[in-house]
């Protein structure tokens, strides 16, 4: 059994504690990647083409023998329309709302790729690759006193973290934010923005205090998910476990 410090809200060691034996499972990168792919598959809204954009034209074919492409052309002109591949037309397989995005995976193997992202979050090379920012004297996962949850104001939560060592990766998530290439940004998602911690405590209290730090997520421990352990389907996120949180996670399956 990994045995890790439990942190005080002064960022000293309390305690030590055996870690669950769920943070034993072996690092499976190939089914956490393709749990989380089956997530974002699931999320897709279906979409489509107008079934008639580029078919209101009055055309006609010229025949043949005329020197000249038998594609359709306007009856009020000499211009190509209708025909895919040309200017105006219709495109030849247009996307369509009615198809299916939806994928499945096996639950075995979706529950063995929650508890590897989860073991993953305790190995401090697979952390580290993953370019979050930490002292490396601590021991990971992160688990602090339940004290941590009745927290209510948003300074105190950064004190917390500066004395624990890993306020630095939140201030390298605020750095890290820039503007998104491509067209999203004119989609309403214009800025990319690095995560940073997860915060997996058994209370709400914490959220209101944490929310508007950089990159970090707050959740409960039934929520645990790849989406949050392994954002990218990139495996090792900073973590920080309540007390009370990590024994909910230790209970489950």
């Amino acid at each position: 059994m990994t045995k890790v410090n439990i942190y005080g809200m002064d960022g000293s060691v309390k305690e030590k504690i055996d870690l669950p034996k769920v943070f034993e499972t072996p690092y499976r990168p190939d089914i956490i990647k393709k749990s989380f792919e089956v997530i974002h598959a699931n999320k897709r809204q279906p979409y489509g083409s107008d079934p008639y954009a580029g078919t209101r034209h009055a055309v006609a074919s010229v025949g043949k023998g005329r020197g000249m492409s038998r594609v359709p052309r306007l009856t009020q002109g000499h211009s190509a329309a209708l025909a895919p591949n040309v200017v105006g037309g219709r495109r030849a397989h247009p996307p369509k709302v009615e198809r299916d995005w939806k994928e499945k995976v096996n639950k075995k193997e979706n529950q063995l790729a929650r508890n590897s992202a989860l073991a993953a979050t305790a190995t401090k090379e697979i952390v580290t690759k993953r370019g979050h920012d930490f002292d490396g004297k601590i021991t990971l996962p992160i688990v602090v006193d339940d004290d941590f949850e009745k927290i209510k104001k948003t300074k105190e939560v950064i004190k917390v973290l500066e004395k624990i060592g890993i306020y630095s990766d939140i201030e390298r998530a605020a750095n890290g934010m820039h503007i998104r290439a491509g067209k999203g940004k004119m989609r309403g998602r214009k800025y990319r923005k690095p995560k940073s911690i997860l915060i997996v405590a058994t209370k709400d209290g914490i959220e209101k205090s944490s929310q508007n730090l950089s990159g970090v997520d707050i959740i409960k421990p039934p929520q645990l998910n790849i989406e949050h352990l392994a954002p990218g389907g990139i495996a090792g996120r900073l973590t920080v476990f309540t007390k009370s949180a990590l024994e909910q996670v230790g209970g489950t399956k």
